[in-house]
């Protein structure tokens, strides 16, 4: 059980890897743990790309860069990016903001380089929901929906979880959503598919052992929302 603490309070978000390859052996014994992870009604509906082919590599990355640069722009303007209950002038005002590169240029870089060179990094999976299999039971409400997500992202975060035992780190990125439709014709997906997520995996330059999280006092409370909190483990 330490063992499973341990990884839970240290896999966070790895951005800076080892030019390492990773095998399509190593792959498989991820995803094969990783696909025990649950789903509504054991239903499983995902479907992972691994994204090997150069060209294609290179197409994600610049289908990535735009979203990223709106992403940068709207932090740098105090803005939680694309959060469903927010001032739509205030994000279009940010990415107004965004230094666009000429036809033929180089990409501007804006943040750590991660984006830029996503290309490069040694493993890069696209995963898919199977919108048919999704068991979304905020669909016709009236605000933004995400119940259908409880079906997918426990998947991709076991990836992630897995992945520890190989010597991997990894991070999870939705940035490409924002260019859904070309992701699939990159890749082919059926109409039926909605992109949940890319991941972005390789060896660690450094594998983060302290992470910082809110205290549980901080977001849980008793009998209410605005009852007591509970307390923190002595």
């Amino acid at each position: 059980m330490a063992d499973l603490l341990d990884v839970i309070r240290t896999t966070g978000a790895v951005r800076d890897f080892l030019p390492d390859p990773v095998g399509d052996d190593v792959l498989a014994r991820i995803l094969d743990s990783a696909r025990f992870a649950p789903s509504g009604g054991n239903r499983q509906g995902w479907h992972v790309v691994v994204v090997q082919d150069p060209d294609k590599r290179r197409a994600l990355r610049d289908l990535y860069l735009p979203g990223w640069y709106e992403y940068l722009a709207m932090r740098a303007a105090g803005l939680t990016p694309w959060a469903p209950v927010t001032d739509r002038a205030l994000d279009q005002e940010a990415v107004a903001s965004v230094p666009r590169a000429a036809p033929g240029e180089p990409p501007v870089v804006l943040g750590d380089g991660f984006a830029e060179h996503l290309d490069a990094v040694p493993v890069l999976l696209a995963v898919f929901a199977d919108l048919r299999a999704l068991a979304a039971v905020d669909r016709d409400g009236e605000r933004y929906t995400f119940a259908g997500g409880a079906s997918v992202y426990p998947f991709v975060w076991s990836i992630l979880l897995a992945a520890r035992n190989e010597g991997l780190a990894g991070v999870i990125t939705t940035m490409p959503i924002k260019e859904e439709s070309a992701v699939k014709a990159l890749f082919g997906a059926p109409d039926e598919l909605a992109l949940a997520a890319v991941l972005a995996m390789g060896r660690p330059v450094k594998q983060p052992r302290r992470l910082t999280r809110a205290a549980v006092s901080s977001f849980t409370t008793i009998d209410s929302f605005a009852g007591p909190q509970l307390a923190d483990p002595t």
